[in-house]
């Protein structure tokens, strides 16, 4: 159970606080409502490089890392397509010192070309790094653009295309974060040894004076309903072929969320999982699968993945993955399939809960998404969910006209 009290500041400002005695730190988390989503389809991988010149320092505080080692702390940050998160632990004693820094850069950062330059040389690194000069690493890439044919869940978040953060004006990195990063497009999340009345002093005091921002209405194109598979093809310098299979489905919000989800671990959580059995174990078509689904804020996708072993057919594989899916279709998972990957739902939740950082950001998130109120229900929807249940998740989703289907073949 989740404790927490809620305040909003004059400047928009959401506060939020879960006071947990048992530790002596402290999380101050600072999520922000942009992300990937919300970039220019011409100017792509914006949100994520602001991940990084929000560390670059601002005219008040050169260096934001200092600070914080100096009293005791740890930072981090990262991007979705969603949101933007920032994060900041430190001795409870010296939480001062975080509010100072997340309202100081809140309020404005050190824009300059210099600054610019040296977080999009660690940006475009980041991108030939992870997606260009790994093995795989363009499925992402590649799988978003055959899935998506409007919507900007098109592309991942590091970008589009490389040349989108190359050629970024200082002017639109400016409009970027004044556009976006304002007290009245975030929510303020603390959880440690704090006391609430305390939280809202120091949130009143630091955050107080950040001015409100006029934040641009969001209007995002609907992704249409897939009428007909997709198909793509691509021969790379990889040791193994690979297959991945997406599936239109709902939001995070939807009441089937939780029914998708554990569809997806009956998948594949596990080695006794149905993948893993038929597809690793039984058959040895594949030396790993995997099933997830995305958890995003519009209708995301339902991933299956699968690394193929030597001399089993691209054909045979999606036709092995697609009698694990049909299977489901025509016949529910049995009462106690679905108890054991509810009973280890549950209990992931009920451990994520232990630690500060986690509440703190699981609050944030769950006020974002208008669901904070609901956050300690997840539990009990999870356990509601039926057989039937699953087997109408999977008949909704898995249609083959839903899928989009990418052969990543070795050369």
């Amino acid at each position: 159970m989740i404790q927490f009290e809620k305040h909003t500041l004059k400047n928009g400002l959401r506060v939020i606080v879960h006071s947990d005695k048992t530790t002596p730190m402290v999380a101050v988390n600072v999520l922000y409502d942009v992300g990937a989503r919300d970039e220019d389809p011409n100017r792509t991988g914006f949100a994520h490089l602001f991940e990084h010149l929000m560390f670059g320092g601002t005219k008040n505080i050169p260096s934001y890392d200092e600070p914080v080692q100096h009293v005791g702390g740890e930072n981090n940050a990262w991007t979705s397509n969603d949101f933007t998160n920032y994060y900041v632990t430190v001795p409870a004693v010296n939480i001062e010192t975080a509010f100072w820094l997340e309202a100081d850069r809140m309020t404005e950062l050190n824009f300059s070309e210099s600054s610019l330059e040296v977080q999009r040389k660690v940006v475009i690194e980041e991108f030939k790094q992870r997606y260009l000069n790994q093995p795989y690493g363009d499925i992402p890439l590649l799988i978003r653009d055959l899935a998506y044919k409007v919507h900007p869940y098109r592309w991942p978040t590091i970008g589009k295309d490389i040349s989108h953060i190359e050629n970024a004006t200082i002017e639109e990195v400016k409009a970027f974060f004044y556009n976006h990063y304002a007290p009245n497009n975030a929510v303020l999340s603390v959880a440690g040894n704090v006391d609430a009345e305390e939280v809202f002093r120091l949130a009143e005091k630091w955050f107080g004076p950040v001015p409100q921002r006029d934040i641009p209405a969001r209007s995002l194109p609907q992704e249409p309903p897939q009428t007909e598979p997709r198909f793509l093809e691509v021969k790379r310098s990889v040791p193994a072929p690979f297959i991945q299979m997406v599936f239109h489905n709902g939001r995070r919000t939807d009441s089937d969320f939780y029914a998708d989800d554990l569809l997806s671990d009956i998948l594949s959580n596990g080695p006794s999982s149905r993948l893993f059995q038929t597809l690793i174990k039984e058959q040895q078509h594949f030396s790993d699968v995997n099933a997830y689904i995305g958890g995003d804020r519009d209708p995301g996708l339902f991933t299956i993945t699968g690394r193929l072993m030597p001399g089993v057919k691209m054909k045979t594989a999606e036709h092995s993955i697609r009698a694990v899916l049909d299977k489901l279709i025509q016949t529910p998972p049995s009462d106690y399939e679905l108890q054991k990957v509810k009973n280890k739902v549950i209990s992931n939740l009920v451990f994520e809960e232990i630690h500060y950082l986690n509440k703190a950001v699981n609050l944030a998130q769950y006020e974002l998404l208008g669901m904070v109120d609901e956050i300690n229900q997840e539990p009990e929807k999870y356990g509601a969910v039926t057989p039937p249940d699953i087997q109408e998740a999977a008949a909704n989703i898995f249609r083959s006209e839903n899928c989009s289907t990418l052969y990543y073949q070795p050369l």
